[in-house]
């Protein structure tokens, strides 16, 4: 058998990081981040907890690959062109991602609403998330005001309030939350284009 080549190696240490970090969201999300230890998410991962120290060296860090690999997913292609200007198209391309990813990964954001409320182990991915959010606010503003809100920056934290909500409800209550009228509203009132009442 021909030995394994480096592009091989890679992959096989990606596959397993990622089993690693999904079998980590798991616990985190229905046990909370305090109460799953190293041993239990290796156990999940099928993994030994000395294999769980080459990839990871703590669980800080693990649940910060974890928040990343979230926030990026969803918000990485917030600015499409990178041009820094939104444009309606692609507030809806965000919006309509937004919530496919809520649908789809549900277990994250219940995660994410739990330790958004823990100033201790927020602490780990604030940076993150304050460098999302400054860069995210400052073009809503900027596309409230061309689109011709009174108040754009109260627009804009408006926005931001309403999405937060909707993640949060759905997250405790999905069979009951009419997440797709919710999703739809939201285009219409923000990305097609007329003037505010």
């Amino acid at each position: 058998m021909a030995p394994r080549s480096e592009e091989q190696y890679e992959a096989i240490r990606q596959e397993k990081k990622e089993l690693i970090m999904n079998s980590a969201l798991q616990l985190f999300a229905e046990k909370g981040y305090e109460n799953s230890s190293i041993s239990n998410i290796a156990k999940a991962a099928s993994i030994s907890k000395g294999l769980m120290y080459n990839y990871f060296e703590s669980k800080e860090e693990l649940l910060i690959a974890v928040i990343n690999r979230g926030m990026d997913e969803m918000f990485g292609d917030f600015d499409q062109n990178n041009d820094g200007i939104l444009e309606p198209e692609e507030l809806e391309f965000f919006i309509n991602k937004m919530f496919e990813i809520l649908k789809k990964e549900r277990r994250f954001w219940k995660l994410y609403f739990q330790i958004a409320l823990q100033p201790s182990v927020f602490k780990f991915f604030e940076p993150k998330i304050d460098e999302i959010y400054q860069s995210m606010f400052k073009m809503l503003g900027v596309y409230f005001e061309k689109m011709g809100y009174e108040n754009p920056q109260v627009e804009m934290l408006l926005f931001g309030a309403m999405l937060d909500g909707v993640g949060i409800d759905y997250v405790m209550k999905p069979d009951l939350f009419p997440v797709d009228l919710i999703k739809n509203e939201l285009i219409e009132r923000y990305c097609r284009v007329h003037k505010p009442t």
